[in-house]
């Protein structure tokens, strides 16, 4: 196996590996824990296998939101059709940040790829954190902040258009809000990271409007320097897997005219603590 780090910040392509192999499978995990996002690259997995590897990370998580394959319910479909126009993840954000346990991480196999384009860019929470001025992260330090589905997967035209074209499940219903700290301490690395992130972020608890929405719209702001992304180019075959806790990713969008079909599967976490 060779690891290449893609950035200073996170990431990482794995070359010459293969998740069927239990001494590759526990390097991997090692990989995981340091550099958040893995690009293992020419696995061309089956669904069985694609499900063997996820859960020799951990337990599945099924996700109400997305319309799963029809052999294998725990895997969901990621697909933009040739003629279609929008893709789901376009904005910047962190999957399952709307759980009381947000979710490990996901595991994305890449089925069919456009010649060019569609790439995945991630942002290292992590670093952004370090990044932030003292007197900021004081600031942080025990705010607690909102996240729900409700305003993207239901009431937005985006979501109605993707329900209509079947690639959302259409009888998903959102629960209710979730609450989690700003600063979380990384389950796995120790690390303080940013747990905020513009889709699902609604507010800041105990703040009017006006004063969470400066609040986190500077996060936002700063979270989207280049410093701290990585951006992962697929070819079919590649399997990704990244760390929901330590990043954000949004679906680059710029292969109109070509198909891009994935599976994916989403690892259940754990419940957060504060840093």
């Amino acid at each position: 196996m060779e690891i290449l780090p893609m950035t200073t910040a996170l990431g990482a392509d794995i070359y010459n590996a293969d998740v069927r192999n239990p001494e590759h499978v526990a390097r991997i995990k090692d990989a995981f824990a340091k550099y958040s996002v893995l690009s293992i690259r020419d696995q061309h997995l089956e669904p069985e296998e694609h499900i063997a590897f996820a859960e020799a990370i951990g337990k599945i998580n099924i996700n109400r939101f997305f319309t799963p394959l029809d052999t294998h319910p725990n895997i969901a479909i990621v697909l933009k059709e040739k003629d279609q126009t929008g893709a789901i993840g376009e904005v910047w954000h962190t999957d399952h940040s709307y759980d009381a346990e947000p979710a490990l991480g996901s595991v994305l196999s890449a089925r069919e790829m456009p010649p060019v384009g569609g790439d995945t860019a991630f942002s290292s929470m992590a670093a952004a954190y370090d990044a932030l001025s003292d007197r900021f992260k004081k600031m942080l330090e025990g705010l607690e902040a909102w996240h729900g589905t409700y305003h993207v997967f239901v009431n937005s035209p985006a979501a109605k258009k993707a329900r209509e074209e079947g690639r959302l499940n259409e009888n998903a219903m959102p629960e209710p809000d979730v609450k989690h700290p700003m600063v979380i301490r990384h389950p796995l690395s120790g690390r303080p990271c940013l747990f905020v992130n513009p889709q699902f972020t609604t507010r800041i608890d105990g703040m009017s409007p006006t004063e969470s929405d400066a609040i986190l719209n500077g996060i936002y702001q700063h979270c989207q320097q280049p410093e701290f992304q990585c951006r992962v180019r697929w070819r079919e075959g590649d399997l990704t897997m990244w760390d929901n806790r330590s990043t954000w990713h949004k679906a680059i969008n710029d292969y109109h005219g070509y198909r891009r079909y994935m599976h994916r599967i989403t690892i259940e976490g754990c419940a957060l603590s504060a840093a």
